[in-house]
């Protein structure tokens, strides 16, 4: 239990951190992700421009503010990471119901699919298709959520598969309920907490994809700043200027880290909560 509570103080820290930057920093009077002072340029945190303005954490080759820059592209980041994940959930809890109380050629058929995107490297499939389709803040949104819903389809799928055999389902039916008042009555609101927790994990790996993208040149476009993109920029300058690519490389890591132990501590509270209840 102790090691729990260490592990969520630890989660809400990091993602405090990240929340004063996306939420305090753009309220500042400072804040100018897009200005450019090129007098400025390469200056390290905590460095002093000509006019006598500080900047907290350097500028980039451009002289702009990295502060600002690094709380848009949290911003942007957590935009499409939350956006594909309800593109993803939605898509993957509706195919995952559909097969798992249907059964029969419904279910082999929308298991084929979810097995012939597994068999596919994800990185691979985002890769040609952003590089088909070209990239932006909403095409990617939408990509990554296209190419998720398999996690939230297994789970809801395993789910329904219990469910459907329920005396309160199998009462419902016997009474003339349809499938449709069954999936939206019963099964949907014993599913979607389930889903809750998958979105979490979900979020933090789309999150790293969507960096990758915007490294490799796919994902978000400048002038709007990306986390991965940041990275890719800096790598030019990383021998005598290396904070243009560890800051935001310290901002994913914040986010992702926080993310993902939070959800692993509370999944673990609710598993030694359902414990306790069975041994009570």
């Amino acid at each position: 239990m102790r090691k729990i509570r260490v592990s969520t103080g630890v989660a809400l820290a990091l993602l405090f951190g990240i929340l004063l930057l996306i939420a305090v920093v753009p309220l500042l009077p400072t804040y100018d992700p897009y200005g450019q002072n090129l007098s400025a340029s390469l200056l390290p945190p905590g460095g002093v421009s000509f006019d006598g303005r500080m900047y907290l954490l350097g500028t980039d080759t451009l002289g702009r503010d990295m502060v600002s820059r690094l709380a848009l592209a949290g911003q942007v980041s957590l935009f499409i990471g939350f956006s594909a994940v309800i593109v993803s959930l939605v898509i993957g809890v509706a195919l995952g119901l559909l097969a798992g109380f249907f059964r029969g050629w419904v279910e082999n058929v929308i298991m084929g699919i979810a097995d012939l995107q597994l068999s596919i490297p994800r990185v691979l499939l985002l890769i040609a298709v952003a590089a088909i389709l070209g990239s932006g803040v909403f095409k990617l949104a939408i990509l990554l959520g296209l190419t998720s819903w398999v996690a939230y389809g297994r789970v809801a799928r395993a789910m329904a598969l219990s469910l459907r055999e329920r005396e309160f389902v199998l009462s419902a039916t016997t009474q003339g309920a349809t499938a449709t008042w069954n999936i939206r009555k019963h099964l949907l609101p014993n599913v979607l907490p389930q889903m809750l927790i998958v979105g979490s994990y979900e979020l933090g790996q789309i999150i790293v994809l969507e960096s990758a993208l915007s490294y490799l040149g796919l994902g978000v476009q400048p002038p709007l700043p990306s986390w991965g993109l940041m990275v890719s920029e800096g790598q030019t300058y990383l021998e005598l200027d290396p904070w243009l690519s560890v800051l935001p490389s310290i901002a994913l890591f914040m986010l992702v880290a926080g993310v993902q132990i939070y959800s692993q501590t509370f999944t673990s509270e609710n598993d030694m909560s359902a414990e306790v209840v069975k041994a009570s």
